[in-house]
């Protein structure tokens, strides 16, 4: 960036100032330099790192006075040593951000806004009657007034985080035409992925490169793209209507239907929907789930619409690559019909089964009356921290397979619901080996129907 120099009358101007910081009147500074902030209709730099519930503005009242007695008596302001004030923390947090592209963008306005509070609370710091005054009760509620769980969930950290789980591990169900990263010249094998991958994006130009190199470029392309509405095509992400995000509905649409001549029409990226790679999964699947899942989340954590820690999702969904095959289903449960499996420990000690689960997994009952589910290990906060996003795995041993037929649709309108808060209609037991892929399944042949029988 090219700086001109200070010309004389804005050099005085500055040294003024400077000099006039240890006599500055708090409201005059705080009208000067804080108001602009609370006045903007512009978002703060809060928005580097939360995607809602937080905002610079929210710790500012109307009046210098109640702002800093307010901030004083939650603990934000430190009246003996003010550059140490937690407010000033709170704003330079952008300077530790991993995405550097997100620091970079914000980093002209954070340090706008650190400049003008840090030059206030000194103010404010030297004013000996703020610092003994009581803060009145109508000032209690400066700053977010959701709860703390809430700020933390809709980090863009922990979205992030979430993404790698749920959509970025799904990727290969893209593969070739969307994952250019994963295309390898020097593979023999993928010599011919290269050349169709090569051929779309001739056709079809660069949106054809949905998956980036890294997970936070992926998100915020997709992000970024889906803002800019384009005529007679769905968005990526459809914040508005996640099950009509392109993201879920090009992977489960069908071929586009030939002309007269035979060959293909274009594909539609409207409703309805074809896809010149065909169907990559099916509607009501793990990855499908998995997708939909993480854009409902995002689509919430954008709009505010979570207020109390009920309302948040669990979350807690890490992928594996642990296939379960599920042959001999009762001949009641309708094809295509979704069923999920959770996987119950056997402990030893208690010579019973763990109510907890281990592993999930949803998929739809086929033809041929079989299940199969790829595993979503489920984790509980304590060991989160030490397990891998993007595939996790399992230990062998003694399993009972839990199924719920999802009977009454229940998850045409909730997508994302687990459906093991009742009894199961069905369970199967197994020495499961946990290997990975779809030829090293742990194959079940064959269930033990539930008393209760799923449709009664």
């Amino acid at each position: 960036m090219i700086r001109m120099p200070l010309r004389p009358a804005c050099l005085i101007c500055l040294i003024a100032s400077v000099a006039a910081d240890d006599n500055a009147d708090p409201a005059a500074v705080f009208a000067q330099r804080l108001m602009p902030i609370f006045q903007s209709e512009n978002p703060s730099s809060c928005v580097q790192c939360h995607l809602s519930g937080v905002d610079l503005k929210d710790y500012i009242l109307p009046s210098s006075r109640d702002t800093f007695l307010s901030l004083r008596q939650r603990g934000l302001i430190n009246t003996d040593s003010p550059e140490d004030s937690k407010i000033l923390q709170l704003i330079s947090m952008g300077d530790s951000d991993t995405d550097a592209k997100a620091a970079r963008i914000h980093a002209r306005n954070r340090q706008r806004e650190y400049d003008a509070f840090a030059h206030w609370i000194k103010a404010c710091c030297q004013d000996a009657d703020l610092l003994t005054a009581d803060p009145p009760e109508t000032v209690s509620g400066v700053g977010p007034q959701i709860p703390l769980d809430v700020i933390r969930h809709t980090r863009t950290d922990r979205v992030l985080d979430s993404f790698v789980r749920n959509v970025w591990s799904q990727r290969m169900r893209c593969f070739p035409c969307h994952t250019p990263s994963e295309l390898n010249p020097d593979n023999p094998l993928h010599e011919k992925p290269i050349q169709r991958h090569r051929e779309f994006v001739e056709k079809y130009g660069q949106k054809m490169n949905i998956f980036r190199k890294t997970p936070m470029e992926t998100m915020r392309a997709l992000v970024a793209g889906s803002g800019r509405r384009l005529p007679n095509r769905l968005p990526l992400i459809n914040p508005e209507e996640p099950r009509n995000s392109l993201l879920l509905q090009k992977p489960t649409a069908r071929l586009p239907a030939k002309n007269e001549a035979g060959d293909f029409e274009k594909p539609s990226s409207q409703l309805p929907v074809s896809h010149m790679g065909g169907i990559k999964m099916h509607k009501d699947d793990h990855s499908w789930k998995a997708i939909l899942s993480w854009i409902q989340d995002y689509s919430a954590s954008v709009s505010n619409e979570y207020q109390s820690r009920e309302q948040l999702p669990a979350d807690n969904w890490y992928p594996t690559e642990h296939v379960i095959r599920v042959k001999g289903l009762p001949d009641s449960w309708p094809q295509m019909q979704p069923v999920q499996i959770f996987v119950h420990r056997w402990n030893e000690d208690a010579a019973a089964w763990e109510d907890t689960p281990v592993a999930f997994t949803q998929t739809l009952v086929t033809p041929r009356r079989l299940l199969n589910g790829t595993l979503f290990r489920l984790a509980q906060p304590p060991e989160r921290a030490a397990l891998n996003p993007v595939t996790e795995t399992l230990v062998p041993g003694k399993v009972q397979l839990r199924l719920y037929l999802d009977q009454d649709n229940v998850l045409a309108d909730s997508p994302s619901r687990l459906l093991n808060d009742r009894p199961a209609d069905a369970t199967a037991t197994v020495t499961a080996r946990f290997r990975k892929g779809f030829r090293n399944a742990d194959i079940v042949d064959g269930v033990q129907q539930s008393s209760q029988k799923a449709g009664s």
